[in-house]
């Protein structure tokens, strides 16, 4: 039951290169950046990542995509990250763009069981006919797009609507940040840190999480844990200098006196 490891180091080890890894955060909040960088120094490569985005050019996934040791990615969001453009662009990376509720849906289906489920998002664009550049070559031609996805009518309180069948995410690996987490894997997250980490927890075959404060079974709350330890295989405990460590990904401030 005790799922602590010492390390983030031998947290990650058994990450081993061709993997599939979800993570969790959303911009620089809430992103796993111990295990990132402990697993950024496994050298291991060809990486498939699931991910709200891919960070910034030199923090969370964007180290390990500056360093070349990500095949493809599957995410919502890319733009703050302008390796990530130049990759992508330069046909050295696949990338899956995904509606950002769907995403999410599709992380929390593949830990539920769930192996696909109809949704009304992309209905009548090319998320569902298909037709998004997956890669690119050097020269800039599209040498794979995303096929066409299923589509069904149901009924519904509005009339008959149509939907596009989306596949669940199941990954080899989830990495996860949490504030709270207690010796079982019993995890609370702060605030937007909420937002897709227990869903990339959910999905994965093992899960890490790097926890900022760890406490003994017990003394979290049942009601007010967010994501239950069944979900969780190894705990990471952070130093207090580890658990301050949080950039702003954009800082945005006015001039001594001016108005709010």
């Amino acid at each position: 039951m005790d799922k602590v490891v010492t390390s983030a180091a031998d947290a990650v080890a058994d990450i081993g290169s061709g993997s599939s890894i979800a993570v969790g955060g959303f911009g620089l909040c809430g992103i796993p950046t111990v295990l990132l960088e402990a697993l950024l120094a496994t050298g291991v490569d060809g990486l498939e990542a699931f991910s709200n985005n891919a960070g910034v050019d030199d923090a969370g996934l964007g180290l390990l995509l500056g360093a070349g040791r990500l095949r493809r990615m599957v995410a919502s969001y890319v733009g703050e990250n302008k390796e990530f453009a130049r990759q992508y662009l330069a046909g050295e990376l696949e990338v899956e763009l995904t509606p950002q509720g769907t995403l999410a849906e599709r992380m929390r289906a593949g830990g539920s069981g769930i192996p696909a489920f109809f949704t009304a998002t992309g209905v009548g664009t090319q998320v569902a006919e298909g037709g998004l550049p997956w890669r690119y070559d050097a020269a800039g031609n599209v040498v794979k797009a995303s096929p066409a996805k299923q589509t069904q009518v149901f009924e519904t309180p509005e009339g008959e609507k149509e939907f596009v069948l989306e596949e669940a995410i199941v990954a080899d690996f989830a990495l996860v940040r949490a504030a709270r987490g207690d010796r079982h894997g019993n995890l609370v997250f702060r605030r937007s840190a909420r937002n897709f980490n227990p869903l990339a927890a959910m999905c994965g075959r093992v899960t890490i999480a790097e926890v900022e404060e760890l406490v003994e079974p017990g003394d979290l709350d049942p009601d007010h844990v967010h994501l239950p330890g069944v979900f969780v295989h190894r705990v990471v405990p952070l130093t207090p200098e580890q658990a301050a460590d949080k950039r702003i990904e954009k800082r945005t401030v006015r001039a001594s006196g001016e108005e709010a």
